[in-house]
C-alpha cells in the first residue's frame, strides 16, 4: 500500500482524458511544466546570497 503501479497510473490518465478532453491535455501539461520551472527557479534563489555579495563589494 502506498506504491502506485501501472494500473493506477493508467486509471488516472483515463480519468484526466475524460475530464479535460484530448485537446486540453497539452495545455494542461504545458501549464504544469511552467509551474514546475518557476518552482525550481524560486527554490534555487537564496536572498542571503545577495547580501553576501554586497558585503564583498
Amino acid at each position: 500500500m502506498g506504491k502506485i503501479g501501472i494500473t493506477e497510473i493508467l486509471i488516472i490518465l483515463v480519468i484526466v482524458v475524460l475530464l479535460f478532453g484530448g485537446r486540453k491535455i497539452p495545455e494542461l501539461f504545458k501549464g504544469i511544466g511552467q509551474g514546475m520551472k518557476e518552482f525550481k527557479k524560486a527554490s534555487k534563489y537564496d536572498p542571503n546570497e545577495d547580501k553576501e555579495k554586497e558585503k564583498f563589494d
